[in-house]
């Protein structure tokens, strides 16, 4: 189904259940152990169980993989938006964007960011369903001030702040993935595409927003 940096997802069949499943397979290092982004991402699962959070089922864990099971959803946000290149129907957008917000609220109400919020994090259900996905990247705040790395969020949905290196952010990261969504849903196209650099994201935005105004 797909491949990342340090994993590969498959779809496959459960065999307790007999249900369609995807299974998300991370190849351990000997020398390196399990990745922390995997372990991160297994610690907050567990603990999020909403309609607009995939679940994680299961985890399976041998001496040369790490296996996380996850409830099968057959398409992410990109994708469908692929199928929709001048943008969704206002009602869809607005279907998909409470959707997303009531996800994030129920992680955010639990201290914890996301902090990779874009579509291809984002997957579609066969009826519609929202939910978010790829946990790898989250952190559970302790206190709103603790800092963080601002070495986080695809560039093209990274708000201002964090790119001019700000380590004290809170769930306002979060929302400004939110907005570039919103509008990439109704346009059919990135807000702030193709730059490869902060200096280059940065530009883009003000471009489009204007330099903020200092009294």
């Amino acid at each position: 189904m797909g491949e990342g940096s340090y994993a590969t997802v498959y779809k496959g069949v459960s065999l307790v259940t007999n249900s369609v499943v995807a299974l998300k397979d991370i190849r351990l290092q000997h020398d390196e152990g399990t990745p922390f982004t995997a372990i991160r991402e297994a610690s907050l699962l567990k603990g999020l169980k909403h309609a607009n959070i995939v679940t994680l089922h299961d985890i399976v864990h041998t001496s040369t993989n790490l296996t996380f099971v996850f409830e099968f959803v057959p398409m992410d946000l990109s994708k469908y938006m692929e199928q929709h290149p001048t943008g969704l129907r206002s009602h869809n957008a607005k279907l998909f964007l409470f959707q997303l917000l009531r996800g994030l609220d129920f992680c955010h109400k639990r201290r914890i960011l996301h902090r990779d919020l874009k579509p291809q994090n984002l997957l579609i259900s066969a009826i519609g369903e929202l939910k978010l996905a790829d946990f790898g990247l989250a952190r559970a705040q302790t206190v709103p001030s603790r800092s963080y790395s601002s070495e986080i969020v695809t560039l093209w949905y990274r708000p201002p702040e964090v790119l001019l290196g700000s380590t004290t952010y809170a769930g306002s990261l979060d929302l400004w993935a939110v907005g570039c969504i919103h509008a990439e849903m109704l346009s059919g196209s990135p807000l702030f595409p193709g730059a490869r650099t902060a200096e280059d994201q940065l530009k883009k935005i003000f471009k489009v927003l204007k330099l903020p105004y200092l009294p």
